[in-house]
């Protein structure tokens, strides 16, 4: 294992990890990339999910196999667990205690150990809590295959299976997070934490952009496959729209085109002022457009009836006159060059743009090797293997984290031996200071946009830190890209206006980054370094500050690729997601979240200033926590991102047909016309022998199971199923939807953030600062039982502090009126919150 001698931030800190499949391996993982010495505990018999993956989750692990029902095996557990800092699991609710292993007992006699409890549904939900939570039974359960986006609803895909372990990935990234931010704390006040993160609110937390509702929405933030929709729906049509007339419906800068080498190139660039003009220019068509008056609006945060015309370019969506004709000529243009050609020319010009690709060419794609985006690391099971590199990673240390320790098997004496090898110094909790939230008198800096960044700095917000977003005087993005997603980003935050780049706005952003502790920015480093927020010159500033930069395309290393700008969904389609979701080549499709992989990076820029806050409280090191979109797509796709000489086809399921993994594990319709999802192993056929109806399944050949199971789910109805299958302890769910899950778990505002109500809460603001009914996901997915979690207030109108940010900083008032006149330093965009 790593010496103790490493700059890696959580060098020291143990974790003993009795995780299984993914979540909970996930986040020892994330651990021991940061430095951690992590010990495994496995079933005698081996893991309980049999993957090449399990190389990468338990690289910089020692194995034990211990039998915890034996008297031996659990004396041997809990004597791992005596030594550790941080204990993790993720089994159904209360198993592990059955078993002898009771954290809250554990806390009481160390009141320091940090422990952390990943279920599948939440403790507290008493309907879901003792359900086989697989990941799909997760997603089933909380809309995920329902609300796969509008282009399944419009092609009448509904359900729509994906292979991603959403929730799992998004659980391993809070608990992470959440972990981190209490072993900082505990350098504080000597204290740890016991912390659940359940499955299901943490995958509702990656959709909290999906599931927000805004009532009286403008209908010029609908789109066109929105207004289609409604159509349809109002008129009793058909939902079965083609994949090619769906393309139609697409706004020109937010699709793929077809290139001169049979390859798509995706274009994602329909929101901000300057990106659709760059991308009409590099293709020789703005002047074209412009001709054919297309107008540039000045302010396009005025009423959309004070327009000069019915739109502008660098507004997101554009009315179908203007995308079918612009749409068009880039289909014509961007046949005259390969996709290699336009990734360059894209890239270089600073317009968000990619090729699609495929898994398989990603991970071996000459830029992730170089980067360090995907790593070799040798495995004593399939020898030199091609692995995600880290997730997460500081500045200062990052090499330390490209060479991880292949996993190793050993006696529970060598695992105990390493372990106490290691002391961790903490203060007494007597002489600890007293602390509300685990990030109470914590100031932070949010100088990012879309959502990202964003969601790491409000995500903060939550456990105590105050934070203060701060966004130029005049605005960058389309009010689409700001103030829709701030209501979700912003909260919890107040937020100034001041163009860095002018005299009182540079002087303003000074000011700010000398009062703060943390800074965050998603910005290419050449950007940064123009701003003088590099290494250097932040340090002038404020020597003690943590700085934390999420990009697209970073990893530990610089490539080509490094400084080129983009989007979650470039990211979906330069790592393969978009073309397995579509199945082809000829037929890419996003991934339908809103933040696939936008949230997870914010969760995973949050772990990276938990971790710069460690080491400043531990080692009194200051670091620079980086983290980036390319980098979680790896925790994403963690079932199928590795290579290795010999491995097998890259066949994970694929396409819009695709209804599930095999006939044990898939859709199927009941009498009731609903959608159930089966979700079992080859293990549990016996199971099925307790199931009226099904009692036959396991004596029918399997490659007739799918015709038996779909002709027995159609004599009852889905309830009368879900509740047969439940009864024999089988992995099932009715495929919920969010519309639903929203209206159950709906409840007035009352100054808790939602820990208290299961797996599923939403408050609803009647009164919220937009003028708008807004209801939304509480944050609620991390449940600490010492640090208080907030509840946050409703995102505020974008300047509504700019006066009080200023006079705390120690402006006058006259001060205040003078740079507010010069227009360097804002109140506000538009005279409405959400602009018309």
């Amino acid at each position: 294992m790593r010496n103790s001698f490493s700059n890696l931030p959580l060098t020291g800190v143990k974790v003993v990890d009795f995780g299984q499949y993914i979540a909970g391996p996930a986040v020892a993982m994330l651990l021991g990339d940061l430095g951690a010495t992590v010990v495994h505990i496995d079933p005698p018999d081996g893991p309980m999910w049999d993957s090449p993956a399990n190389a990468t989750l338990m690289r910089n692990k020692l194995i034990v196999n211990l039998d915890l029902k034996s008297e031996q095996g659990l004396a041997d557990a809990r004597a791992l667990c005596a030594e550790a800092d941080i204990i993790v699991e993720n089994f159904r609710p209360g198993k592990l205690t059955a078993l002898g292993i009771d954290f809250a007992a554990m806390r009481e006699e160390r009141p320091e150990l940090i422990t952390v409890s990943l279920p599948g549904f939440a403790s507290n939900d008493a309907e879901h809590r003792e359900l086989r939570a697989f990941e799909s039974v997760v997603a089933a359960s909380s809309g995920v295959f329902t609300d796969m986006g509008l282009n399944r609803v419009l092609m009448g895909l509904n359900p729509s299976f994906s292979p991603l372990p959403l929730s799992s990935a998004y659980a391993s990234q809070i608990a992470a997070s959440a972990t981190v931010l209490a072993l900082q704390s505990r350098q504080l006040t000597g204290l740890g934490d016991q912390i659940e993160v359940p499955l299901a609110a943490a995958v509702m937390e990656g959709l909290c952009y999906n599931s927000i509702k805004v009532s009286d929405m403008p209908e010029r933030y609908l789109t066109q496959r929105e207004i289609e929709i409604e159509r349809r729906r109002v008129e009793g049509l058909p939902m079965n729209v083609s994949y090619e007339d769906l393309q139609e419906l697409l706004d020109p800068f937010f699709r793929s085109y077809m290139c001169k080498d049979g390859r798509m190139f995706y274009v994602v660039c329909p929101s901000h002022k300057h990106h659709a003009r760059r991308c009409l220019e590099v293709l020789g068509l703005y002047d074209e457009m412009i001709e054919e008056g297309l107008q540039e609006e000045d302010d396009t945060y005025k009423p959309q009836s004070e327009w000069v015309s019915d739109t502008s370019l660098g507004v997101y969506p554009m009315p179908k006159e203007w995308a079918d004709k612009i749409a068009a000529r880039m289909k014509e243009v961007f046949m005259t060059r390969t996709s290699h050609e336009w990734k360059r020319l894209f890239g270089r010009a600073g317009i968000p743009g990619a090729p699609q690709r495929w898994l398989q060419e990603w991970i071996n794609d000459e830029y992730a090797e170089a980067s360090r985006l995907m790593i070799d690391v040798w495995d004593p099971v399939y020898g030199e293997m091609t692995q995600p590199g880290p997730v997460v990673w500081m500045e200062e240390s990052g090499e330390d984290a490209l060479s991880p320790e292949p996993r190793r098997w050993v006696e529970v004496d060598e695992a105990l031996k390493v372990l106490r090898k290691l002391r961790t110094d903490i203060p007494d909790s007597e002489d600890g200071i007293e602390q509300e939230g685990w990030l109470s008198g914590v100031r932070v800096l949010d100088m990012c946009n879309v959502i990202a960044g964003p969601h790491a700095a409000s995500y903060l917000a939550r456990f105590g830190a105050e934070v203060i977003k701060l966004d130029p005087a005049t605005p960058l993005y389309d009010s689409w890209n700001t103030v829709i997603y701030g209501l979700s980003q912003g909260r919890g935050k107040k937020s100034i206006l001041a163009d860095a780049k002018s005299e009182h706005g540079r002087k303003v952003l000074e000011d700010l980054v000398k009062s703060v502790d943390v800074i965050f920015w998603n910005a290419p480093d050449s950007q940064i370094k123009r701003m003088g927020l590099d290494a250097d010159s932040l340090r002038k500033l404020n020597p003690e500050a943590i700085f934390c930069k999420l990009d697209c395309f970073s990893g530990v290393r610089r490539g080509v690729r490094t400084d080129y700008i983009g989007y979650d969904d470039l990211v979906q389609a330069t790592t393969g997601i978009m073309l397995r979701f579509g199945g082809a080549m000829d037929r890419p499709e996003e991934h339908a979240h809103v933040g696939t992989i936008d949230v997870m990076c914010g969760f995973g820029g949050a772990l990276a200033v938990a971790a710069a806050l460690y080491q400043k409280h531990r080692f009194g090191r200051i670091g620079r926590g980086r983290t980036s979109l390319s980098a979680n797509s790896g925790l994403l796709q963690m079932p199928f991102a590795y290579d290795y000489r010999g491995r097998g086809l890259f066949d994970e399921p694929s396409g819009p047909e695709v209804n599930g993994y095999d006939p044990l594990s898939r859709f199927y319709s009941t009498a009731s016309g609903v959608y159930i999802l089966l979700s079992a192993y080859e293990s549990d056929l016996q199971r099925f022998r307790n199931v009226e109806n099904l009692e036959d399944l396991p004596d029918i050949p399997e490659e007739e199971r799918a015709a038996y199971l779909a002709n027995a789910f159609q004599s009852h109805p889905a309830t009368e199923w879900i509740a047969r299958l439940r009864a024999a302890d089988i992995g099932c769910a009715i495929c919920h939807n969010i519309e639903a899950l929203r209206s159950e778990n709906l409840r007035e505002p009352d100054g808790t953030p939602g820990t208290d109500r299961g797996s599923y809460s939403f408050s609803q603001y009647a009164d919220h600062p937009s003028g708008h009914e807004v209801i939304q996901l509480d944050p609620y997915a991390v449940r600490p039982s010492r640090g208080r979690v907030f509840a946050l207030p409703p995102t505020e109108k974008f300047g509504a502090s700019t006066r009080e940010i200023l006079g705390d900083l120690g402006y006058s008032d006259a001060a205040i009126e003078r740079m507010l006149k010069s227009g360097q330093v804002s109140e506000s965009w538009s005279t409405e919150y959400l602009p018309s």
